[in-house]
């Protein structure tokens, strides 16, 4: 990949779309994507129907709990639910998902390999147990550089000790020949940033990159992702549960729940103006420093549903305090689809747009 503006589109299409389906707009687009595992319990329905989009330089802010499907989702978009035949046995796949013009679910498994490190990458969100401790980090960024460029060992390790400079690793020509336990949890970060970006990938993907990091940290690992982004023109899919990560990272933003998403739009418009009730509680339970907090926050009241037994209806009902408004037991008995409210902005709930701007305006956005 070479520099470019962060308003360049891809336009390559590799290989005709698949039978029935229309070509993908985007360079990334995620189209009914479920993800389904079977279990002696039942079938877990970690993914069941999501379908979004992304274009090169520009940041999609993926939140919800934790069960809400985030992470499966990056590992599907990644090919690693089928790295393995053992694996593709215990993992029903369906939907589509386009990537610079190729569809990865109905690929073959070597040809998903190929692509993944040099057209797209992912940062872990535990860095020491992702990185190997026998190897050096060096030694590591190095092997995933030669495999995809044929150069000789001598020039990697010059690309990796380049890498992490660039990620702010002070002395990387000493530090290169460090295991990853002699790295502080950033450093760790940082090296497993510079191996995901060694090979210029167009789509990145981190993975809650700041769990388990001190606040300074995660604002230093959060500015990297985006002044790399910017260096490079990528494509950054940030996966977490802190709405607050991504509240100036994020270009746009899909909240996802039992599996499902049920809110996606603009990053602005969903802090300002959110449409789900979900959102509206993940909200209420994040701190602000932007006012004196006179009260106590409101936690979202009740637990994540059991993605075997999803509830029918609208998977939240159980935890909304507004379920009863829809009539006809609607909330509980219809599973509402994703409605656009403005502008590229969609919720899915039964409430109609004016009961929920009415709620939000009268009820919740005085107490946040």
């Amino acid at each position: 990949m070479t520099d470019s503006s962060e308003d360049k589109t891809a336009t390559a299409v590799d290989e005709p779309a698949a039978a029935g389906s229309r070509p993908p707009s985007a360079f990334l687009e995620v189209r009914d994507l479920k993800v389904h595992f079977p279990s002696d319990d039942g079938v877990v329905k970690s993914v069941d129907g999501l379908t979004f989009s992304l274009e090169k330089g520009k940041t999609l802010g993926i939140v919800g709990e934790s069960g809400s499907g985030k992470s499966v989702t990056s590992l599907a978009v990644m090919g690693l639910h089928r790295a393995s035949r053992q694996q593709r046995s215990k993992v029903n796949m369906s939907g589509e998902i386009w990537l610079d013009g190729k569809e990865l679910v109905s690929a073959d498994p070597d040809e998903v390999r190929r692509l993944r490190g040099r057209e797209m990458a992912m940062i872990f969100q535990d860095p020491l147990s992702a990185l190997h401790p026998f190897y050096t980090v060096g030694q590591q960024i190095v092997e995933a550089y030669r495999v995809h460029n044929n150069v000789d060992k001598k020039t990697a390790r010059k690309r990796a000790i380049e890498m992490l400079d660039r990620v702010g690793i002070p002395q990387p020509d000493k530090r290169v020949d460090d295991h990853p336990h002699q790295f502080s949890g950033g450093m760790r970060q940082r090296a497993m940033i510079a191996m995901a970006l060694v090979n210029n990938p167009e789509l990145l993907i981190a993975d809650e990159p700041t769990t388990a990091l001190d606040v300074t940290v995660q604002a230093q690992i959060l500015d990297l992702i985006r002044d790399l982004q910017k260096e490079f023109g990528s494509a950054v899919i940030i996966i977490t549960h802190d709405l607050g990560v991504v509240a100036e990272l994020a270009d746009d933003l899909l909240v996802m729940y039992g599996g499902r998403c049920v809110e996606r739009g603009p990053a602005d418009k969903v802090f300002y103006r959110p449409q789900h009730p979900y959102t509206w509680g993940l909200l209420g339970s994040m701190p602000r420093i932007d006012r004196d907090q006179t009260e106590r926050l409101i936690p979202v009241k009740g637990s994540p549903p059991s993605l075997i037994n999803v509830p029918s209806g609208c998977a939240f009902n159980p935890r909304c305090p507004y379920a009863d408004v829809p009539k006809d037991n609607l909330t509980r008995t219809v599973r509402p689809e994703l409605r656009e409210a403005d502008g590229g902005h969609f919720s899915a709930c039964h409430m109609s747009q004016e009961e929920r701007e009415r709620i939000w305006t009268e009820e919740i956005a005085p107490k946040l």
